[in-house]
């Protein structure tokens, strides 16, 4: 059960659906409540095979480039700790790219958007993947996997009933109402990066004195 808990807070900080919710309202008002949901299923089965891949994969991907755990610990620590600031100073989206006028009308003359940009890069960013990269170095007994896959699954199943209810959520609680809780997730963000550095530098001290 820690490990669920672990697993699907730091995911679903990381992601941070509710952020997303203001650029899916802004992307879907032309659209249906049934065409919504639509993109919204879709967002959160494209967000799932992005983990599933991310996790399984990410053994072969370290070894390939012959990167250390430590090294990918640090890097993607950094790189969680800058999307938590980007949440915390309410700049999300030009963290992930997404106010540059050309990337806007892009986005906006494409009929799917479920993959991009939504799953990539809003949701299943590059600190989405080091950590499950890292995941997947650090658990590897069946229950283990199997713990992590279950926490991966409740946070897309909490994705797409976030994005499915996203103009009800706008309405509920306004713009200031998203920021405000984007900024606390933020604050959590920051400090699962923090702790994936200092526990890899610790590492990395504790090995210099063997």
């Amino acid at each position: 059960m820690d490990l669920f808990l672990i697993s699907f807070g730091a995911l679903f900080s990381i992601m941070n659906p509710l952020g997303t919710v203001p650029v899916f309202v802004s992307l879907t008002q032309e659209n249906t409540k049934r065409e919504r949901a639509i993109t919204a299923f879709w967002t959160a089965l494209n967000v799932f095979i992005i983990l599933l891949l991310s996790f399984f994969a990410g053994q072969y991907i370290l070894s390939f480039f012959g990167i250390s755990l430590n090294a990918l610990k640090i890097a993607g620590g950094l790189i969680i700790a800058s999307s938590g600031f980007a949440l915390l100073t309410g700049k999300f989206k030009e963290h992930k790219g997404m106010k540059r006028d050309k990337v806007q009308k892009d986005i906006h003359s494409r009929e799917a958007i479920s993959l991009t940009p939504l799953a990539i890069p809003m949701l299943a960013g590059p600190g989405t993947i080091s950590l499950l990269i890292t995941f997947n170095q650090e658990y590897q007994s069946t229950i283990q996997i199997g713990v992590i896959l279950m926490a991966m699954l409740v946070t897309t199943i909490s994705i797409y009933l976030i994005l499915k209810s996203s103009h009800f959520i706008v309405n509920f609680l306004g713009a200031s109402g998203i920021n405000a809780l984007s900024r606390v997730i933020g604050f959590i963000v920051i400090a699962i990066g923090v702790e994936y550095i200092i526990s890899s530098v610790v590492a990395i001290i504790e090995g210099l004195q063997l």
